[in-house]
């Protein structure tokens, strides 16, 4: 896969992922939801943390804006770290499975931490309110921005595990809870693909 095929890829995904990150933020109120479908909505809520919610804060003795901005500068770090993966396995002509999975981690990565170093001063809350884009009042700092989620699958909601099941037996539970983003699923795709296609992703340098 060339560069030009890769770097399309990206910018495709960035592109959906922003616009429906925005839209979201400027016509929903914090945690407003619209049914799509009985298992789909859009559910508009916001994440400080890592992956699911994870705060540095919740692991380490740190506060909630000091382990933010570690976060954030983690993240810088990891998408230089995948884009120089990304340009390596390019030039040396790497599987294209491989380039499309780090391609697609790479675009998610990138979608995902404009958000946290943008997003806190190009917007205002969106507690009670729907949010302006160039806000006036912005809600944040640079690099204190929260990811933007909005894709929730409720395929199975207040179910109750059979009685004959030892431990959960008539214990209630639901299927899909996490509220995802557009960039969350292209870094999922990258890495399922990297996980299902291993062999065929790394067969030139395995050879």
């Amino acid at each position: 896969m060339s560069l030009k095929k890769s770097l399309l890829i990206i910018i495709v995904i960035l592109l959906i992922d922003q616009i429906s990150k925005v839209y979201v933020k400027t016509h929903f109120v914090y945690q407003e939801s619209v049914e799509v479908f009985s298992w789909f909505k859009l559910l508009f809520i916001e994440n400080e943390g890592a992956a699911w919610g994870t705060k540095l804060s919740d692991i380490l003795p740190i506060s909630d804006s000091t382990g933010k901005l570690f976060l954030t500068i983690f993240r810088l770090f990891a998408i230089c770290g995948i884009g120089y993966w990304l340009f390596d396995i390019i030039k040396k002509q790497s599987p294209k499975v491989l380039i499309l999975a780090v391609s697609l981690i790479f675009a998610g990565a990138f979608g995902n931490i404009i958000d946290s170093i943008f997003y806190g001063v190009l917007f205002n809350d969106s507690y009670g309110e729907v949010a302006t884009l160039f806000s006036e009042e912005p809600y944040g700092k640079l690099f204190y921005g929260k990811v933007v989620d909005m894709l929730y699958f409720p395929i199975i909601q207040n179910a109750t595990w059979p009685s004959w099941l030892p431990i959960i037996g008539g214990d209630s539970f639901s299927f899909f809870d996490p509220i995802f983003n557009v960039a969350d699923t292209a870094i999922s795709t990258g890495v399922g693909i990297l996980i299902f296609f291993n062999k065929k992703a790394f067969a030139k340098e395995g050879a």
